[in-house]
Parts: structure tokens; sequence; C-alpha cells
């Protein structure tokens, strides 16, 4: 048997380190090669570790939320191989022999009688069999090298998972007897409570308190967001902007382009006409559509409109770019827009599909609300959110009549962006849209 040291890769160019966001592994697992091992971030790219090799995980170091150096070492494998890899193999710990059926569970009556060491992996009588337990080979790898010191069951000795655990369940630790070394309560223990617990928890109306706290540690794609969130707030002066615009003719033709549409085309939604809006209107307004490095003090007025599309996952808000708006048609945004809102999903966006955004698109669709407040995408200076589209009352000609209005609510970095160029800027998109016949004429 030998032991093989798997180093943490670079996973991005000149990285020097990555988060540990999870673990597909446990100690004592058998994993065979390019098993999925441990998920990592650096930037807002996930990358998902595989095993280099076949064997039993004996180490794993750090913790998720973790910051791993490039070229630590984050898991240690005993192998078939023969020779041990980069550090030397560990010791061998005998082990002490399995105990036998008979030994007494948490929850069997407190009638006196001699206790039986239990190595550390090996599980008690009563509880649920686990899907891979580990032998006791294993288990020894896991044994402190110490005897146990017997405490007793009021002391409540167990980890943190174990304590907020106890607490979300309402159990409290000092009635329930740890089976594991020095009398360690573990979640074996909890899960042999739970049944009485909640026996006697039936007959509670909905009005008993609670007194829960579940921590929740900000880590992988949260904390970037956060972070990033924080920088931009801190950084930026933002001023806001919000304007109604009247989408009935808008509407209108949108569902008459998708009753007409080909097969091969997607369908569109008001998002594709504002990116053109947008695209139509920033060459009169070059300070808009920029990027500015504070720290230089330097403005980088671009040519191009690579407009960033804030997008919802499971994990958290990511901006895929929609590259060269300008030399695209509605249809074509539509589609590039549905691309990349699938690619970030599955987590198979790209390095350079997530970034140099010159201006940003924000919407909480059906959410979307009367009016938001939308925090510009640093380096960026501009970003157009999007509001709830409803019909609502609204005179036309002198007439009180019922029109589909939505509202705009923008930000702009107040450094680089008038308010008076700012409100140009809106009311040149608000004509577009609501003459939507002028977003397919060629300036």
């Amino acid at each position: 048997m030998g032991q093989y040291s798997f180093k943490l890769p670079d996973v991005g160019e000149g990285t020097a380190e990555a988060e540990i966001v999870a673990w597909h592994v446990r100690v004592g697992d058998v994993v065979d090669e390019d098993a999925p091992l441990v998920d990592v971030m650096t930037d807002k790219a996930t990358v998902e570790m595989t095993s280099p090799v076949a064997g039993r995980v004996v180490q794993i170091s750090g913790e998720p939320g973790d910051m791993a150096a490039v070229g630590s070492i984050i898991a240690v494998f005993e192998t078939d191989a023969g020779e041990a890899a980069a550090s030397p193999p560990k010791p061998e710990i005998k082990a002490p022999p399995p105990p036998p059926p008979q030994v007494q569970s948490a929850a069997a009556p407190a009638e006196p009688k001699p206790r039986i060491k239990v190595p550390a992996g090996a599980m008690p009588a009563g509880t649920a069999p686990k899907p891979e337990s580990a032998p006791p080979s294993q288990a020894v790898a896991r044994a402190q090298p110490r005897e146990p010191t017997v405490r007793e069951m009021g002391q409540g000795l167990a980890s943190p998972a174990v304590r907020a655990r106890a607490q979300k369940l309402g159990i409290d630790l000092r009635q329930v007897r740890g089976t594991g070394e020095g009398g360690r309560i573990s979640h074996d223990d909890l899960d042999a409570v739970l049944v009485p617990v909640a026996g006697a928890r039936q007959g509670a109306t909905a009005l008993t308190q609670k007194n829960g706290i579940e921590p929740v540690k900000v880590i992988g794609l949260r904390r970037k967001i956060a972070e990033k969130m924080q920088d931009a707030k801190r950084r930026i002066p933002h001023f806001a902007y919000v304007e109604e615009c009247d989408l009935t003719e808008l509407e209108d033709l949108r569902a008459h382009l998708n009753a007409a549409k080909r097969s091969d085309q997607p369908k569109l939604t008001v998002l594709p006409f504002l990116m053109r809006a947008l695209v139509l209107s920033l060459p009169d307004f070059p300070q808009i559509n920029a990027r500015f490095d504070d720290e230089q003090g330097v403005v980088y007025r671009h040519e191009n409109v690579d407009i960033g599309i804030a997008t919802q996952t499971d994990s958290g808000l990511i901006v895929p770019v929609v590259r060269h708006a300008e030399a695209r048609d509605v249809w074509e945004c539509a589609s590039e827009v549905s691309r990349l809102a699938a690619a970030v999903r599955s987590n198979t966006a790209t390095k350079e599909e997530l970034s140099g955004s010159t201006i940003t698109i924000t919407s909480l669709g059906a959410l979307g609300g009367i009016v938001t407040t939308p925090v510009i995408n640093h380096p960026e200076v501009a970003i157009i959110g999007v509001n709830k589209l409803v019909e609502r009352p609204a005179v036309k000609n002198g007439q009180i009549v019922i029109r589909k209005m939505m509202n705009l609510s923008s930000s702009f970095d107040h450094r680089v962006v008038d308010g008076y160029d700012a409100a140009a800027f809106i009311q040149r998109v608000k004509g577009l849209l609501e003459h939507p016949a002028a977003l397919f004429i060629d300036r």
C-alpha cells in the first residue's frame, strides 16, 4: 500500500489560491479515479476537481469557505501503488477489536454495565446503518492515540455542528448520552433520541415558541457577490433615475413577431428590444457606455456595446455578457441571452463569458415591483433595471385609457455621469421603446 498526496493545481491564469466550496468525499470513502472530489472557486468560476487516483481518502485539508494555496496538499489517498507520493505514510495505529453486537445503545435502559471502548467510526448498536461504513483499519486512522477520558452525560461534549443541529431540533444535549470517545455526542446519538422527541411534540400547537438559529456561512459565489456589492457601494456614488414607459405598442409588436416566428427562432421578451434601444442610444452618450478605472483616474469609453445580463441562479446572481450587441438584431440578442443563461445555470460558462461588460441590464421579471435601485456592476458606470409590466390607467389624448406600462429604474456613477445626461439618455431609450418601429430603422 502507498499514499498519494493531491496538491491543488492552478485553476486559473496566475491564481495564487482558491476557495474550497464543497467536498464530495469524506475521510474513509473509497473513490474511483476521476470521481468528483472537491469544488473550488476562483473569481466567479467554480471548478470541480476530480480524484487523480483510485483509493481510500485518508485525509482532507480545509473546510468549505477556507482558502487553499495553489500547490498545497488538499487530500491524501491510500492506494494500491507500491511507492508513496509527496508525503510519507503515517505510522499505523493498532486497533482494538470491534465491539460485539451486544454493545448497549444510547437509547437502551440505563442499567449499569461495563463500559466498552468503541473506536471512532464504529457504529453503536441500535443506530441506522450508513451506506459505506469504514472498515476497522480505517476507523483506526481517525482514532486518537490516547485513552479516552470518560465524561458524565450532563457535560454534553459535542462538536459545533452537532450543537447547532441539536439547538435547531430543540434537543438538550445534557440529556443525551454520548457514545463516542470520552462520551462525545454524535449525530447518531441525536438520531437515537429523535423518535421520542418527535412523538412528544405531536400534541404541540402552531403557537409553540421557536428559538432555533441556523448559522449559514457565507462562502463560494455568495461571498464573491457580497464582496463585489460592498465594494461597488463603497466606491461608487450612486444616483438613481426612474421613468415610466408605455409599452403597449411594443407588446403588440412582440406578440405579432412571436406568433410569426420560425421554429428555430427563440421567443422574444422585452429584453432584446431594450438591448436594441441601448445600442441606438449609447453613441450619443459615450460617457455611459464606459468602464471607470478609479485607481488610475481613467474612463474608458467603448464603441462596442457589451451588455451584461444579470441572471439569477441557484447559487446567486451571475452576470454573463452579450458581446457586440451593436452587431446583433433582436432575434440574435434573444438567442445569445438564452444560451448564456443556460450556461451559467449549468455552471459551464467560461471566464470570458462572465467578464468585460460595458453596461448591465437587471430584471426581476414578474417580481419586478414598481421601483428598484440597482447596484452598479463595477467598474461600469451605469445599470438599467427593468420593473414589472402591468396594465394600468393612463391619460392619452385627454382620455383615460388602459395601457401596458413599465418603469425603468436606473443607477449611474455620479463621478462620470451628470444627472442631466442620465435623464436625457433614459428619455431617448423611452422614446425608442414607445415607438418600436424606430428600433428597426438604421440611423
